[in-house]
């Protein structure tokens, strides 16, 4: 048994579909490792010293993505490695943390850094979901070689794997402010489209909502 079965909790259709027989103790793990991984972050950044300037963003960055490794190898599932980084892989769904903000902020105006790496772009492009009904994508007579390079799944995580967005906000002096997880698609602006998203708090309870049409829906 693992660590969280002792916290039931309700998991959702949406996570049920995705997370099999884990759906309920991941949905509880998920605020669980990210608090946890915002304590080690909040010491270092103690630690440093630094008014302006502190270790926290990067620390924590690293620490949720060590959590959710943890949580997956608690729960007997997969940790596959991406380029360096590890990544928690539960019933064939990658989980992709990304802190957006470091204050409150709503998720529809989370967006992917300019600088970005193309390891992350590929991740959307090849293992997000398909582009919502009525966008259409680039025409592969006219796409260039590097977007369709975008396109090709990474062989670490395996072509059917799919990407389950952990999009948070946080800081070192209040913590993790929220918590969201759904399916994000990449946007060419770097904006995210939300087929599906829910909030998550501490508790593990949750908000859901599916989109009905694609389009950037504010957060309510």
């Amino acid at each position: 048994m693992s660590v969280w079965g002792g916290h039931p909790v309700g998991p959702s259709a949406w996570a049920v579909e995705r997370f099999g027989r884990h759906a309920g103790a991941l949905a509880v793990a998920v605020p669980v490792q990210l608090a946890k991984a915002h304590g080690k972050a909040h010491a270092a950044h103690l630690a440093a010293g630094l008014k302006k300037r502190s270790p926290y963003g990067v620390a924590l960055a690293g620490l949720v993505r060590e959590n959710l490794a943890e949580a997956a190898r608690e729960l007997g599932e997969a940790v596959r490695d991406v380029r360096g980084y590890e990544y928690a892989v539960i019933n064939d769904h990658a989980l992709f943390p990304f802190r957006y903000a470091d204050r409150p902020r709503p998720l529809d105006r989370a967006r992917l850094p300019a600088n970005a790496s193309p390891t992350r772009h590929r991740l959307f492009r090849a293992h997000g979901p398909q582009p919502p009904e009525g966008l259409f994508d680039v025409d592969e007579d006219l796409a260039t070689e590097e977007y369709l390079g975008l396109r090709e799944a990474f062989e670490e995580l395996g072509a059917s794997t799919r990407l389950v967005c952990v999009f948070f906000t946080a800081d070192a002096k209040n913590g993790i402010h929220a918590i969201h997880w759904g399916d994000a698609h990449l946007e060419p602006d770097r904006t995210f489209t939300w087929p599906y998203k829910e909030q998550r708090d501490r508790y593990g309870t949750t908000e859901s909502w599916a989109v009905p049409r694609p389009s950037k829906v504010d957060q309510r």
